[in-house]
């Protein structure tokens, strides 16, 4: 009888375990449910970290390529430069091979003739004591010792690098020497000393008075070459070629034409 009772509550017991042990394994705990919710915030962060990590790269790499072209560029502006030097010194060399140095006395220009002595009916000097008459004002732009002295004068100014001074000299050589010997290199001179600053609009302007002015000048086709690298630091593309090709057409067997044919191809380069 004992047994029996003892059975029975053992089968009861076992029941009412099983069924407590049902919705506990058919529902999570708050525990697991938790832990659940914590592996899936971790998840989605570990996402957004990979997705913030890879737009920094992205944005990394645009700035390496924007670092490497601003490289390129600069390289491009110090080659310009370095060339822009070496065209100056050169042309300036040329111009000095071809005209010999100031004498020390400043009424002599050497390789200018001297002046031929006064004819016989020229009017004498004046007496000692009386006050000679001032010379007109026509005749300093006639000397052509006072022009060479005047235009030297400026081309040193000029290869010291005071180019704003320069300017100046070169304007006021041309007021007093409009017509002179040197009035087509001086206009030349003065246009370049806004080119070598990067002026290029009064540059611009004062090599095509050269052209205009002085259309007979050995300057013109170096004026011409000028006016195309203008257009080309402007930007000015086709404008900058058209210059070029009719230089390299009007004077084929020149330096400028040479330097002109160079430039072109620098464009084709570049695509431009």
């Amino acid at each position: 009888m004992r047994v029996r009772h003892a059975t029975r509550a053992v089968v009861l017991l076992a029941a009412a375990l099983g069924s407590a042990a049902v919705p506990a394994a058919r529902e999570p705990s708050l525990e697991s449910r938790v832990e659940r919710l914590e592996g899936l915030l971790q998840s989605q962060g570990l996402v957004d970290l990979l997705a913030q990590v890879q737009r920094l790269q992205r944005d990394l790499q645009q700035l390496r390529g924007d670092v490497e072209v601003q490289g390129h560029t600069l390289e491009q502006l110090r080659q310009r430069q370095r060339d822009l030097y070496v065209d100056i010194d050169r042309r300036l060399q040329q111009l000095e091979a071809g005209r010999p140095g100031v004498s020390t006395d400043p009424t002599v220009v050497p390789g200018m003739p001297a002046a031929p002595p006064p004819a016989l009916n020229d009017v004498a000097p004046a007496p000692p004591g009386m006050p000679t008459a001032p010379a007109p004002a026509a005749a300093v732009a006639d000397d052509p010792a006072a022009e060479g002295k005047a235009y030297d004068e400026a081309l040193t100014i000029l290869r010291e690098g005071r180019y704003a001074e320069a300017a100046e000299a070169y304007r006021q050589f041309l007021a007093t020497y409009p017509n002179g010997r040197y009035a087509g290199n001086a206009q030349y001179w003065l246009a370049e000393t806004y080119y070598v600053t990067r002026q290029f609009q009064p540059s611009l302007d004062e090599f095509n008075t050269l052209i205009t002015a002085f259309p007979d000048s050995p300057k013109v086709p170096d004026a011409q070459l000028k006016i195309g690298y203008i257009h080309y630091e402007q930007g000015n593309w086709k404008e900058a070629r058209a210059v070029l090709e009719a230089l390299v057409q009007q004077y084929p067997d020149s330096t400028a034409a040479r330097l002109a044919g160079e430039r072109l191809q620098r464009m084709t380069r570049e695509g431009r």
